[in-house]
């Protein structure tokens, strides 16, 4: 039995270059002759468009890093977790975050934060799959009791020109993303970067040097775009360049929460000139999208409050195979995956470990979306660390789909370059 027998936490900066946590767990086996040690670390990442409904990523104020710093994460995780969890069994994952829970005391983890309980709750899950000589994929599949026959690499979505609060242009919608549909990931992952490169070299050309600018992740930010066409022309032009016509879908991140106010969205909210619209004028709207181009998923087209217009986009776009993915409007909280089931308002959740702030939650949401027959997409966050984990959670949890940003920059790159190993693996 392995036993947690140090913790130590410290404050590092994210890729957006604003402070996150990140751990250090130490566990002790006594024997015969002495103990062996064991150690795994996690770090967690930041979203810049964060639902209100989130579990709380707790940070300082104050001037220091303009306020964001996480000293008070870091130090809840030193002296207020590490007492409490000192001694306990590495693959009591179950029992180490119910205590977690406990001594923060609140439904969204603002006393101890959301970051912090995470961190450790990714820390000790490494833990117990090193202490069960197992891949990590497979340990979180013995503890989600995904069968192993079912274990396959999800399918990538790949986010290739940012908009909304992740890049300074002019375009409302947050992500446009790509999703070859090859047969394998090896394959996709591959299509992808070509995909990317070709992309980068249509906008130089076209645009200028610095429209090749990148957005938090990773993704190209042109100035010159205004409206989504312009985006989605500019990718469909690099999916024939690359010769991949006809083999790539196109995914949206909408994140219309941000724009919208009193009632209606606003898609000029960046520019210049207002350009509102009700919700019946955006289902209209999306509906004239998915009719020009191959858009086979769309993320958060409404507020992240009303499941009703959720549930008038999900019943006209899935006549159409498309899939409304659900971000804000769920926050990876089970609670509020009820409500969304309850309402139809959509039949695929975006999967944010740090939304709902540990491995059992995370668990948890996941199942209860795949009970109502949904999709599931695990997803990274705009401000990203190099820590992995997501792809193996995605892997062992049985997740279809995969967001990890752009096929460029490391913090993107890492989670990629795992699902090749393990893809790998899996058909070994």
């Amino acid at each position: 039995m392995y036993k947690i027998d140090k913790i130590n936490a410290r404050e590092i900066l994210d890729s957006r270059g604003n402070p996150t946590v990140e751990v250090e767990i130490i566990a002790k086996k006594n024997g015969i002759f002495g103990g062996r040690k064991i150690k795994a670390w996690s770090s967690v990442p930041s979203g810049a468009s964060t639902g209100d409904f989130e579990a709380v990523e707790l940070r300082d104020g104050g001037e220091r890093f303009g306020g964001k710093g996480v000293l008070k994460a870091v130090e809840n995780i030193e002296k207020k977790i590490t007492p409490e969890i000192l001694g306990m069994d590495v693959l009591d994952l179950q029992r180490i975050e119910k205590k977690m829970l406990e001594l923060d005391g609140t439904e969204n983890k603002s006393n101890l934060g959301a970051n912090a309980i995470l961190a450790v709750s990714m820390a000790v899950t490494r833990l117990g799959a090193i202490a069960q000589g197992q891949k990590l994929y497979q340990y979180i599949a013995d503890l989600a009791k995904t069968p192993r026959q079912d274990l396959g690499v999800p399918g990538p979505y790949f986010n290739i020109i940012n908009g909304g609060r992740h890049a300074g242009n002019k375009i409302a919608f947050q992500e446009f993303m790509i999703s070859p549909n090859l047969g394998n990931f090896s394959d996709d992952y591959r299509a992808g970067a070509e995909i990317y490169h070709k992309l980068k070299a249509k906008i130089k050309k076209e645009l200028g040097g610095a429209g090749t600018l990148l957005g938090d992740e990773g993704g190209f930010a042109p100035d010159n775009f205004q409206r989504a066409e312009e985006a989605l022309d500019f990718i469909m032009a690099s999916i024939a360049d690359a010769g991949y016509e006809g083999k790539v879908d196109i995914a949206l991140d909408v994140a219309a929460s941000e724009f919208f106010e009193n009632g209606k969205y606003n898609l000029g909210f960046k520019m210049e000139n207002d350009d509102w619209k009700t919700s019946d004028e955006m289902v209209r709207y999306y509906l004239d999208l998915i009719e020009k181009y191959p858009i086979k998923s769309i993320e958060d087209p409404f507020d992240q409050s009303d499941f009703e217009a959720f549930a008038k986009i999900k019943a006209e776009a899935e006549k159409k195979g498309v899939q409304i993915v659900a971000d804000d409007l769920t926050v990876t909280n089970p609670e509020r995956i009820k409500k969304a089931i309850e309402n139809k308002s959509a039949n695929a959740l975006l999967l944010k470990l740090n939304q709902i702030g540990s491995i059992g939650e995370s668990i948890e949401a996941f199942k209860l979306a795949k009970s109502d027959g949904w999709k599931v997409m695990v997803s990274h966050r705009s401000g990203e660390t190099t820590d992995d984990f997501i792809a193996d959670f995605a892997v062992g949890v049985g997740a279809e789909q995969i967001k990890s940003g752009a096929p460029a920059r490391g913090e993107r790159v890492c989670k990629y370059n795992r699902l090749l190993t393990i893809e790998k693996n899996l058909k070994s």
